[in-house]
């Protein structure tokens, strides 16, 4: 039975979190496009996206080049905010802290992680490094027995409210004339060489020029392999925790701990998380809270590096389902190799939120002028991961 269309989109964004929307945003904000886009999102109320519940960081201490320059204008994006998502005048309250980031090392880790300063430097970040002395007298609530030193950025480092992050895109693309639709995409039709259609779980069908797949760990792969495109990504749950802590312990940047603990100060407490071992990490949907990791896990490592972090008590915790690259935990951005209007960028593995602005630009060069113009992203394009050569982050988390 044949299916008429309800609606025809020059553009169709399948996932509606920071990357779609800032796909959308860029897009619609081209002089050069007049088309008209739509974003397809299964679930508006985010309650297990990263997009509302990540840590909300921003940063440019990798050890990749391209990741490092996405960073940069990530912190270029959110400091003049009001230039990119202003609406009537309103410039919108991200609520980013410029407080830092703060990397720390062992003995093993220290070669690596000043390699990689070096590279971010190179590349126009503000990071430097800092030996244990110099650690313990600008963090001194930190026990730098163990330590063999850090790296920090203070300037353009530091963290927002993801969720008002996610409403400002939202708010800038309605206002350019994006439309918002509440569904899933369950079939893509293709004529030839060519998607035509997408078919909705309404039963709508939507008549399309353009499909960007940014569905994340909801529907990227799946919606890959409905165009016969396999994709290494897997939803991975990610639980956070709330804590206070008796002690008042002064100024605290983004800390994240040699064993890959990461926490902030939020409000008047801490928010912290820490990725399971690989052995307790499956592909899963599930949206239970893994309270062991806190108990067993987190707070014996938060003891060790802040005394002060003996003393404290969990409040409250939540979980979000990260899009995990299984094969280098990197971005996978590119046009489809066989079907000319099917793009797609996913897999960040918890770096979408402020790799955002530039993934929402680089998608947006790649329709209207079919090549990355600003910052170029080929690299990680689905070349190598036809080939399984990957492109690793080295003491990144």
């Amino acid at each position: 039975m044949s299916v008429k269309a309800e609606q025809a989109y020059d553009v169709l964004i399948v996932g509606g979190g920071v990357s779609g929307c800032a796909s959308a945003c860029f897009l619609a904000s081209d002089s050069t496009f007049d088309g008209k886009i739509a974003v397809v999102e299964r679930d508006p109320t985010y309650e297990f996206s990263p997009s509302a519940k990540a840590t909300g960081g921003f940063r440019q201490q990798f050890s990749t080049p391209e990741n490092i320059r996405m960073g940069l204008f990530g912190a270029h994006f959110v400091k003049n905010v009001g230039d990119y998502l202003s609406v009537e005048d309103e410039v919108p309250d991200v609520g980013f802290r410029e407080e830092g980031y703060l990397l720390l090392a062992s003995a093993d880790s220290l070669p690596i992680m000043s390699a990689n300063n070096a590279l971010q430097r190179e590349n126009g970040a503000e990071t430097e490094m800092l030996t244990p002395q110099a650690l313990a007298q600008r963090f001194p609530w930190l026990n730098v027995d163990g330590l063999a030193g850090g790296c920090t950025g203070v300037r353009n480092e530091g963290w927002l409210d993801p969720y008002a992050l996610l409403q400002a895109y939202r708010k800038k693309a309605r206002s350019l004339g994006v439309i918002f639709i509440r569904d899933t995409v369950t079939e893509i039709r293709r004529s030839g060489s060519s998607v035509s259609s997408v078919r909705l779980a309404s039963g709508s069908q939507l008549d399309t020029g353009i499909v960007i797949n940014a569905a994340g760990a909801s529907g990227l792969k799946t919606l890959c392999e409905l165009v016969d495109l396999p994709m290494p990504v897997e939803s991975r749950k990610r639980c956070t925790f709330v804590f206070n802590c008796r002690e008042e312990i002064g100024m605290t940047p983004l800390t994240i701990l040699p064993e890959g603990c990461a926490f902030r100060p939020e409000g008047a407490n801490f928010i912290v998380n820490l990725a399971p071992t690989p052995d307790m990490d499956p592909n899963t949907d599930d949206t239970d809270i893994d309270h062991y990791l806190f108990e067993e896990r987190i707070w014996p490592i938060l003891a060790e590096h802040i005394p002060a972090f003996e003393a404290i008590k969990t409040t409250s915790a939540y979980c979000c389902h990260y899009d995990v690259n299984t094969l280098d935990g990197n971005l996978i951005i590119d046009r489809h190799p066989a079907v000319d209007n099917f793009y797609f960028a996913g897999g960040f593995s918890g770096h979408g939120l402020q790799q955002s602005p530039a993934v929402g630009r680089a998608i947006s060069e790649l329709v209207v002028h079919g090549a990355f113009k600003t910052l170029d992203l080929s690299r990680f394009g689905y070349q190598r991961i036809a080939a399984r050569r990957g492109i690793f982050e080295t003491n990144c988390f």
